[in-house]
């Protein structure tokens, strides 16, 4: 072993795992550093209280005379915590979080100063859009942007700071984040949904989308990842051999939880709770040194934030137990990837959820006509969805073993399937009472005993139903939910949109009862939506072939998954809603397909500088040895030299090959990376990085790997798989 490996595992080995101490029960401290709507009682007056709570629930604009309350008696309560800064909290188009800290401080004169902090710095701040990703909507010269607050992502804490959850738009008004599309589609789903809703409660107001989101992640000691280069910059490993063991035991999963381990996991939840993240859950995963954790759910808006908080608050905590936390859809190959599950539904304001059926056969009615409607929606836009959730990082997992194929499909279940068969069948205009009472007894009313029994599972399909609601399992643990959770809610709103004309014509047109033009809407639905519902196995070569003769799509790469997002389909889709305009959508794509070239240009680089300036020289030196030992033999067996040294100069002979092997593919990598940096076209550029440079890292990595089994241990320079998924 390396002497800088040696010392960074005796590093690791020797640290005791940091003792955390909770103080209190959970759900005394939960939301403490939280200006929610039991803080607002308290430091706000009526008025202040009423025009934000209006401001959340419907959406109706905050007077400046309010705004002004609110901000000084968020001050009030903020300086009470010893806060000193503020800042505009915002989810740029980088994916991650963005906040510039600006002091309360602000001298008045003759030696004087007072903490000030008035409506106009709360309700809006203007950083220099420039500086982030905008797809050509803002240039250099044209750096204003603004931020503007969100009244309906409360204001937090953290550390000394008081954090104002914002939007991020451009001087001329474009969305320059990934909250103010969702705040657009999540509006335009309430709005449809609650329309459609109305057929069976007139009392329902609001409909919000929920989610429940499920973090999948990696602990590696820090001294460790000091060893790595690949996971510093790129945040997953380039190279290295896979361990002996791995994950073929299944014995790390749902196992006990490490106790350094779960020093980090209190600490990370007793934060979360002070913060209003409902944290529940945790547990191992399947891979070595894999967890997940997991929230109760809320409303779409706010679990967004904090999903992109609590990501932020794991990278600062895991520093302090003296661990990297990897978000990377697939830090090391051959082994589980991590993905971020999105648990959806729809919930009313009278406490319903849409998606959920109920006793009686109108709340079952109500289920299928928005449990068909998604399927219908999903197989629409198949293509749009399978955007939504595309990355380079998520380009290793999808398809693996672990994660759903990139084919979009949708698992209902056996007993589901059949329902819909038996909706299948309904006869097309007006039903009979016997049909009635068969439907609505028969198969409607017996849908909450099938789903009771529904306990299967299916792991590689993308977007399950699990009783109560959907889960799209294709997302990215390191993606920002805004993205998917913007796509599944607008085409959801579409396809509710749609619904709404076509029942309404039919009960215009055909003198049909509302309840039976339903059926005959879903009964179409259903018949147009099958292709999109798979209840085998995702993985096997056998679904793709079926999946392409059903017309459903299999775009494998980044730069073909993202295309349909500036297609006419999309465009129009989105600007019909109001989601986003044409200028925004185009940007975006710009944006990611930037993004991804540089990923891989990165990546390119760094797997370059580790061959040649680490792996070979590493190489050559044990070479250097085992020419030396041949030598020796020779002056000693010169007769019987060849056959005694035949194994040493076999080795010699192989490691000369990876060597030639490594410098040949990284010189034409090279090559093929300066034809594409030269390219101005984005997706031409991205195109290049993905089929014509990219290619070359598998090879690269497939002589290092096997130089990694030759080398002497104690020269090998990397830290090993085996050291970094085993050491605790």
């Amino acid at each position: 072993m390396s002497t800088f490996r040696f010392h960074a595992l005796k590093e690791t080995l020797k640290r005791e795992p940091l003792p955390f101490e909770e103080t209190t029960n959970r759900s005394v401290i939960f939301g403490k550093n939280v200006f929610n709507e039991k803080t607002m009682r308290q430091y706000l007056t009526k008025d202040a209280y009423k025009g934000v709570m209006s401001a959340m629930d419907k959406g109706i604009k905050i007077d400046r005379n309010i705004a002004d309350q609110v901000a000084s008696s968020m001050k009030d309560w903020a300086l009470k915590k010893n806060v000193t800064h503020y800042t505009h909290w915002f989810q740029p188009l980088t994916g991650g979080t963005a906040e510039k800290h600006d002091s309360f401080f602000e001298p008045i004169g003759e030696g004087s100063a007072i903490e000030s902090f008035g409506g106009s710095q709360l309700v809006q701040q203007e950083p220099d859009a420039s500086s982030f990703p905008s797809g050509g909507i803002r240039n250099t010269f044209e750096a204003r942007g603004y931020t503007a607050w969100d009244p309906t992502s409360p204001a937090f804490i953290y550390g000394t700071t008081l954090c104002i959850p914002t939007i991020f738009v451009s001087y001329t008004g474009e969305a320059l984040d990934n909250k103010t599309p969702l705040l657009r589609a999540l509006q335009a789903i309430d709005k449809h949904a609650t329309a459609v809703v109305k057929y069976f409660d007139k009392n329902v107001t609001k409909v919000n989308a929920n989610l429940g989101w499920e973090q999948e992640y990696f602990l590696i000691d820090k001294a460790l990842v000091a060893t790595r280069p690949d996971i510093i910059m790129t945040g997953r490993t380039l190279l290295g051999h896979a361990p002996a063991k791995g994950q073929q035991l299944d014995d790390h999963y749902f196992g006990s939880i490490p106790r350094r381990t779960l020093n980090f996991m209190r600490e990370l939840e007793y934060e979360s709770m002070l913060l209003g993240i409902p944290v529940t859950t945790r547990h191992n995963e399947v891979a070595p040194n894999q967890f997940e954790l997991a929230p109760m759910f809320e409303e779409t808006n706010l679990a967004v934030d904090h999903n992109s908080l609590l990501m932020d608050i794991m990278t600062k905590i895991a520093s302090k137990h003296n661990f990297r936390v990897l978000f990377h859809e697939k830090p090391f190959a051959g082994i589980n990837g991590s993905g971020k599950h999105n648990n959806w539904s729809l919930a009313t304001d009278t406490g319903v959820n849409l998606l959920s059926p109920g006793k009686t056969p109108m709340r079952n009615l109500q289920f299928l006509t928005f449990f068909v409607n998604t399927i219908k929606a999903i197989h629409v836009y198949e293509e749009l969805m399978r955007a939504g959730i595309a990355s380079a990082n998520n380009d290793h997992r999808l398809g693996a073993n672990e994660a759903p194929p990139a084919i979009i499909s949708i698992f209902i279940g056996k007993q589901l399937t059949n329902v819909l068969k038996e909706l299948e069948n309904v006869t097309d205009g007006k039903l009979s009472p016997e049909e009635k009472t068969d439907l609505k007894l028969n198969v409607v009313g017996k849908i909450p005993e099938i789903l009771l029994d529904n306990t299967d599972r299916n792991r590689t399909s993308p977007f399950a139903f699990t009783g109560n609601k959907f889960e799209f399992r294709a997302v990215g643990s390191q993606a920002n939910c805004a993205n998917p959770m913007t796509v599944l809610n607008t085409i959801m709103a579409k396809q509710l949109k749609e619904f709404k004309i076509e029942v309404d014509k039919l009960i215009a047109n055909k003198d049909l009862k509302k309840d039976e033009a339903i059926f005959n809407v879903l009964r179409e639905y259903i018949k147009e939506s099958k292709d999109i519902l798979f209840e085998g196995n995702g993985y096997g070569k056998e679904w793709e072939i079926e999946a392409a003769k059903r017309g459903l799509s299999n775009h494998k790469s980044t730069p073909d998954a993202i295309r349909p997002k500036v297609g006419k389909k999309a465009i129009d889709l989105y600007k019909e809603l109001e989601v986003m305009n044409e200028k925004e959508i185009i940007a975006r794509h710009e944006i990611e397909l930037e993004e991804y070239a540089m990923k891989i240009q990165i990546e390119g680089r760094v797997l370059g500088d580790i061959a040649l300036n680490h792996i070979i020289p590493t190489a050559v030196n044990y070479q250097n040895k085992l020419i030396k030992n041949v030598t020796g033999l020779k002056n000693v067996f010169s007769k019987d030299f060849e056959s005694i040294a035949k194994d040493q100069m076999d080795l010699i002979k192989k490691i000369s090959n990876h060597i030639s092997g490594i410098n040949n593919k990284v010189t034409l990598m090279v090559n093929e990376r300066k034809k594409a940096n030269v390219m101005e076209d984005p997706e031409e550029k991205a195109n290049a990085y993905c089929n014509k440079v990219k290619p070359y890292f598998d090879e690269i990595r497939y002589h290092c790997d096997k130089l990694e089994m030759m080398i002497d241990d104690e020269l090998w320079p990397l830290t090993k798989y085996r050291e970094m998924l085993f050491t605790r």
